[in-house]
């Protein structure tokens, strides 16, 4: 975890700092330093905070706090992420409404109870492309949209926390923009539109890149979609929901498990998120067999691609689909 963590800050840190220094000093070096600089943010959002924000990194809290906050450096929040992950998406994974990474835009449907329109039938074709955004709108309009709103529901309590919470939000925003704009517009010799330019290229890759490793756990055609029932509880065993939502892809591919920090091992993740992405390795094959022992669900793509391809399939099944409406 250690050289992994210097890694990943290496790869997103330094190639600004070549940048911004004119060591890099072409406008192909430009864009391939945020190109790198992208991975390096997609590195770290997978492979540090996802474990220190689960408290997993360390048994130490402070040093998980500590890492936390590399998701605020990256331009996003430590503290709107832990409710939309940890509380929201681990408690309700594929419940429309109550998970909120399924809870999409007008223009995409990730789960058959969600209302269908025309522009569906076609996601599948476009939907790429909005996972190259995401994590532009993430680092600006997001995250004080889901905390307005984790806030009138109740997650933050009290208007002085709402305050301290929104200035803390801004702040690390700051420093964020700061970093990867602020410093290469003042002291680099590209000019303001080339480095906005890379910049996007940075989050485009970046936004892809997660939300293939993401998408690709639950938005599946074998998952399912379970519903609250009319009195908005959840029924059922909880490990037993999990496995039945999330499925594993590329197990035998071990350099690209280290890569994107485990997250092939999404099954053991929610089974287990109290338990470092390094071990999911070797819990897979004891859950799997305890999975066939007791005839239980457990889903898993031979590779990543395998996987994109499932994917795309459940996309334009969803598009086609008709609704599946949640109880009165």
């Amino acid at each position: 975890m250690i050289i992994k963590t210097l890694v990943m800050l290496s790869f997103y840190i330094l190639p600004i700092v070549l940048v911004t220094t004119g060591v890099a000093n072409q406008t192909w070096q430009l864009f391939l330093c945020y190109v790198a600089s992208g991975l390096g943010m997609a590195g770290i959002g997978m492979g540090i905070m996802h474990d220190a924000i689960h408290g997993t990194y360390s048994k130490n809290p402070k040093i998980n706090k500590l890492l936390g906050y590399t998701l605020n450096f990256v331009g996003a929040n430590a503290t709107v992420w832990k409710v939309q992950h940890n509380v929201l998406h681990h408690s309700y994974t594929n419940i429309p409404e109550g998970d909120d990474d399924i809870n999409a835009p007008f223009f995409l449907r990730f789960s058959p109870h969600a209302k269908k329109n025309g522009l569906h039938a076609y996601q599948h074709w476009y939907s790429w492309i909005f996972y190259g955004l995401s994590t532009l709108s993430w680092v600006t309009s997001k995250d004080f949209i889901r905390f307005n709103r984790y806030y009138n529901m109740g997650m933050f309590k009290g208007k002085h926390v709402y305050r301290n919470t929104l200035i803390k939000i801004i702040g690390w925003k700051l420093v964020y923009y700061a970093f990867i704009l602020g410093l290469p517009i003042l002291f680099s010799p590209f000019g303001i539109g080339e480095i906005i330019l890379a910049f996007l290229a940075l989050h485009f890759v970046t936004g892809l890149s997660i939300s293939l490793v993401f998408q690709t756990a639950h938005i599946m055609p074998e998952v399912a979609f379970p519903q609250a029932n009319e009195f908005g509880v959840v029924e059922g065993e909880r490990m037993l929901h999990q496995l039945a939502t999330t499925s594993n892809y590329s197990e035998k591919n071990h350099f690209f498990s280290w890569l994107i920090g485990g997250l092939n091992y999404q099954v053991e993740h929610h089974l287990f998120p109290d338990i470092c992405h390094v071990h999911y390795r070797k819990i897979a094959p004891i859950v799997k067999a305890t999975a066939a022992e007791f005839n239980i669900p457990y889903y898993s793509k031979k590779t990543f691609f395998d996987a994109l391809k499932a994917h795309a399939k459940m996309l334009h099944q969803l598009g086609t689909m008709e609704n599946q409406p949640l109880p009165a």
